[in-house]
């Protein structure tokens, strides 16, 4: 347990410090992100509900929610925002599970090509190429297709599970 959540935590510190935005957009937007879990709670009455938490410990096989929240700090709207986010080592990006209002949503295989699911492709070791599926994407970038009003925020983020 001591030693997954150690990784855990070196896999959240490393993805929150290589979250990138675009040059416009870094001067004027407040970027924060959390990792979370959710767990079943029953209730008094008998009902059962689900509960984000902060994640604390989690063991292979956990699903992480990672929530990136961006916020105009700029006194006008902000235009060109994009986020890029790496899928955290020791995790395995959960197929269909990004999201974000307004974003046109990309993916990576190597940090440096993005494009939509069906375009992004790999090579198998015969060198033929072929779609890259889910589990092997690297990068998630979200492209904020609206401007962002001045004092206001948006959120993207996407699921994983540990390895």
């Amino acid at each position: 347990m001591r030693i997954s959540k150690l990784l855990l935590t070196t896999t959240l510190i490393s993805i929150f410090s290589c979250i990138s935005l675009s040059a416009q957009a870094a001067e004027a937007i407040k970027v924060t992100s959390i990792a979370q879990t959710e767990i079943e709670v029953i209730g008094k009455n008998g009902n059962k509900t689900i509960k984000r938490s902060p994640v604390e410990k989690a063991v292979p096989g956990s699903e992480v929610i990672f929530t990136t929240t961006f916020e105009n700090t700029l006194g006008k709207a902000a235009n060109d925002i994009t986020i890029n986010n790496p899928i955290p080592a020791g995790t395995t990006y959960k197929s269909g599970s990004s999201f974000g209002k307004d974003c046109e949503i990309m993916f990576s295989v190597d940090g440096k090509f993005f494009g939509y699911a069906e375009d992004v492709k790999i090579k198998n070791k015969d060198g033929k190429e072929r779609i890259a599926l889910a589990k092997e994407y690297t990068h998630i970038r979200w492209n904020y297709k609206v401007p962002l009003a001045a004092g206001k925020s948006s959120k993207v983020g996407f699921r994983a599970i540990i390895k």
